[in-house]
């Protein structure tokens, strides 16, 4: 691995102590917007959402501990807002309510930075217990912002990889030690690297606005690993930073230098719920002091499993989502979202399910936000939240059909019928105003088994969270293939390791939006825990022990893991057949050549008839895709032209005789990818005649190159 180490960030952020406000410094009404501390060259704006409060203090605290209070001087719109000269970057602050529990400090929930994500809950959960110096605190800063320009990935190039910032890089070798874990350590030149070879376009990180432990947690000793549990929407989680004080300078840096690499990067946010606990153990850190009724539904109404749902109707929380969304896009340079638990917040005051709820509205109508790429988790902890199909026109979408369908036909369930939608881009979900990058195609996530999990535990091992294995799902959809875990026996070794090939080939190669679980290409295991959301240790670290530097090489299968899905992703990436932007029309396209864009065959080379698709015991699939008429554009606008391409896909433990199609199909084709071998390299690259009889290796996923008079010569003029 390389030892270069991490350049210093672009955007140090000072770190002395503020200057002390002047005492006699008066305070001013300010304005009401924006809301949060608003930095000038005078002093500090003021404002927060207060309704129903009888007065409100802002409460200047500092280096000692001392705090100052003065009372906020003047309330417009529910907002009780001052203007305080003297106030500069660096002063810590909170706001005390009359009305409610003044013995609490609450946290400005538009503060652009926190001091601390720990807490005392027996401090925080108790009535008339002061909380200062027990609970985080807002820190006025003035804003870091990331250079302008960014990829702008065209939906239909677009590759996801999921990664949690610490997980990632905490135990990769080539990282320095002290930037291991950190937004330094993901920015380091080894981690770009690694995702350039790998061919993904699009860095997802699990959540990165500051969080803590919910309730439950912090009472039994654990901690929030993913960070599903909202403390500020808006300031960057200080615990993913290499050095104090310096989270906003490393989360830029990072966001600057994946863009200059050509990368964007999405953040996954929870706007659905907080950090502060239901009601059976609440603690009043932020929104629950300030304004409980204009943020939460009413108690009863939880639709997230947490014991508390943000309220999508309330004006003050559409303000406060889309504040937080674009502060995020235009000052700190995120080019998109993905939502957790989405549903949520087309439900407004938790009845049904509505695509053109305000808070869905407001963000996809929104000038800024309607740039960024925007993807729905279509469900939330209700069986009446499952929305997946049914958001608006700009939104993808995460498509757990597709997990499920995959991961069932390889282990040998289901037939082929719902195979050819996932494959050709889910149109029975996503068609109308949408394509077929609306399908976010998955078959592993943060949230359920790793890849290398999938094919080795038929159960869930949760023991370890300490809820004696009841969490997490039971239906994994999963396969062991005689032993339940690892093994010495070659034999089921080599089925695992083939039917993980299958099924990250049939995800990557699908017409849709891939989307890549970190560590899957490094053959990375949870040892069956498929809920490790407080596992904040090697069993959710990415493990890169089984790669030898510099180049990647080894015999490990990490090592042949990592080449094959390079070696699929470099095949897609080159093949615009293969990621088309628009759904197939299944016939023959106006001003085309004749051909369907789209044919689906059976294993005798025949076009499938609808006894075919309707025989539950089929396990075998081709699908032949025109690449004469690629629908879409290149990155840059331009026109794409590609080969033709068969996918053939066997389940069945027992081989099968295939018989490639005729004409006019292909005249001949080359084989590109072969799960049968371990890097998916084919033994034999020499083109095979159309129409000739090969027994297909039971397991297996071909990809060939069709060959057609037409289109081979118009890559030669291409000079291809």
């Amino acid at each position: 691995m390389s030892s270069v180490t991490q350049p210093a960030p672009v955007h140090p952020v000072p770190t002395r102590a503020p200057a002390p406000v002047p005492a006699g410094s008066s305070p001013f009404p300010g304005e009401p917007f924006p809301l949060g501390a608003t930095l000038t060259d005078r002093g500090t704006n003021f404002a927060v959402v207060a309704d129903g409060a009888e007065s409100v203090d802002l409460c200047l605290v500092d280096a000692l501990g001392d705090e100052r209070s003065i009372a906020m001087q003047d309330r417009r719109y529910g907002i009780w807002h001052t203007f305080l000269p003297g106030v500069r970057s660096g002063q810590r602050y909170g706001y005390r309510v009359h009305g409610r529990d003044h013995s609490k400090i609450l946290l400005d929930p538009y503060a652009l930075r926190i001091d601390s994500t720990d807490y005392d809950l027996m401090a925080a959960s108790a009535a008339g217990v002061d909380t200062l110096g027990k609970v985080p605190l807002g820190i006025v800063v003035d804003p870091v912002r990331a250079r302008p320009g960014r990829p702008r990935i065209p939906w239909e190039h677009t590759v996801v990889y999921e990664a949690h910032v610490a997980g990632l890089t905490r135990l990769h070798p080539g990282i320095p030690p002290a930037l291991r874990g950190t937004y330094a350590g993901l920015a380091h030149p080894v981690m770009v690297d690694h995702l350039r070879r790998l061919n993904v376009t699009t860095l997802q990180l699990l959540p990165v606005h500051a969080h803590t432990a919910e309730p439950g947690l912090y009472a039994t000793g654990r901690k929030n690993y993913w960070g599903y549990s909202t403390l500020s929407f808006f300031a960057v989680h200080p615990g993913y930073s290499s050095a104090p004080g310096q989270e906003l300078a490393e989360f830029v840096h990072l966001v600057d230098t994946m863009h200059d690499a050509g990368i964007e990067v999405i953040l996954d946010v929870v706007y659905n719920h907080t950090c502060e606990g239901g009601p059976d153990l609440p603690v009043e850190l932020s929104w629950r002091g300030l304004a409980p009724d204009t943020y939460y539904l009413e108690p009863g109404h939880d639709l997230t499993g947490t014991g508390l749902t943000l309220d999508p109707r309330s004006l003050t929380v559409v303000r406060m989502v889309t504040d937080s969304l674009r502060h995020w896009a235009t000052t700190l340079g995120v080019d998109g979202f993905r939502f957790d638990l989405a549903s949520v917040l087309g439900r407004p005051g938790g009845g049904a399910f509505d695509a053109g709820s305000a808070l869905l509205t407001a963000i996809a109508a929104d000038p800024v936000l309607s740039r960024c790429k925007l993807i729905a988790e279509p469900w939330d902890a209700t069986g009446e939240g499952y929305a997946v199909g049914r958001f608006g026109a700009q939104w993808a979408e995460w498509n757990d059909r597709f997990r499920d369908c995959v991961r069932d036909f390889w282990r040998g369930v289901g037939g082929v019928r719902e195979l050819g939608y996932r494959l050709s881009g889910s149109e029975d979900l996503f068609g109308g105003t949408r394509g077929p990058w609306a399908s976010v195609n998955f078959v592993t996530a943060h949230d359920g088994f790793t890849l290398r999990d999938v094919v080795t535990y038929a159960n869930k091992h949760n023991e370890a969270n300490g809820e004696k294995n009841r969490d997490g799902t039971d239906n994994n959809r999963s396969a062991n293939y005689g032993v339940e875990g690892p093994t010495e026996d070659p034999g089921i070794a080599e089925i695992r390791a083939r039917q993980a090939r299958n099924i990250v080939a049939t995800m990557l190669l699908a017409t849709g939006t891939p989307m890549l679980l970190a560590g899957d290409e490094l053959w990375r295991t949870q040892q069956g825990n498929n809920n490790a959301y407080c596992q904040d240790n090697p069993v959710s670290w990415v493990d890169w022990s089984g790669l030898t530097a510099p180049d990647d090489g080894g015999d490990s299968e990490s090592a042949r893991m990592l080449a094959f899905v390079r070696r699929t992703l470099a095949v897609r990436a080159e093949s615009p057949a293969l990621h088309q932007g628009e759904f197939f029309e299944g016939r023959a396209p106006v001003g085309g050549d004749g051909v369907a864009d789209l044919v689906w065959f059976g294993p005798s080379g025949r076009p499938m008839t609808d006894a075919d698709w309707f025989d539950a015991d089929r396990r075998t699939l081709q699908m032949w895709l025109d690449g004469a008429d690629v629908r879409g554009h290149s990155p840059i606008g331009g026109v794409l032209t590609d080969y033709s391409w068969l996918l053939v896909l066997h389940a069945d433990p027992e081989p099968i005789e295939i018989v490639l199609p005729g004409a006019p199909y292909g005249e001949a084709y080359t084989p590109v990818l072969d799960t049968d071998g371990p890097t998916g390299a084919p033994v034999d690259p020499t083109p095979l005649s159309a129409g000739v009889e090969m027994t297909m290796p039971g397991r297996t996923l071909w990809l060939f190159r069709a060959h057609r008079t037409s289109e081979d010569d118009m890559h030669l003029k291409d000079g291809d």
